[in-house]
């Protein structure tokens, strides 16, 4: 488990730092990026494990970003969990369609989260 390479895409800093104090504490290596123009260039260069995508970031919504990040073959098998408070109905198909491998609803629950993280780390 420890030592994946994770990016949080995130715009609040709260959320932001709760996902990464929790993330660092469990031994993952967290890079943060607050837009998803930051984000993209991150993920090309850093070559993350897996990518925690806020979806309603300013600017480039995070569903553009993930089709942008699918689009590009150097990222293939990158996988990229949804962060979202918008969890209404159908709003995980649009999810999955965008191409993110699921989503985890906030406020991040954090007696779950290290449980979720794992299971998408492990997921083929």
């Amino acid at each position: 488990m420890a030592g994946e390479r994770i990016l949080i895409i995130e715009d609040n800093p709260l959320n932001m730092e709760l996902a990464q104090d929790l993330l660092e504490a469990w031994g993952y290596k967290v890079h943060g990026a607050s837009t998803a123009q930051e984000g993209i260039e991150i993920a090309r260069l850093e070559k993350p494990d897996l990518v925690l995508m806020d979806i309603q970031l300013p600017g480039m919504d995070g569903l553009t970003a993930t089709r942008l990040l699918r689009k590009d073959s150097s990222l293939a098998g990158l996988k990229i969990i949804a962060l979202t408070a918008h969890a209404m109905k159908g709003d995980d198909q649009k999810v999955l369609e965008a191409g993110c491998n699921g989503y985890i609803s906030k406020p991040i629950d954090t007696r779950q989260f290290s449980r979720q993280i794992a299971a998408f780390l492990d997921s083929k």
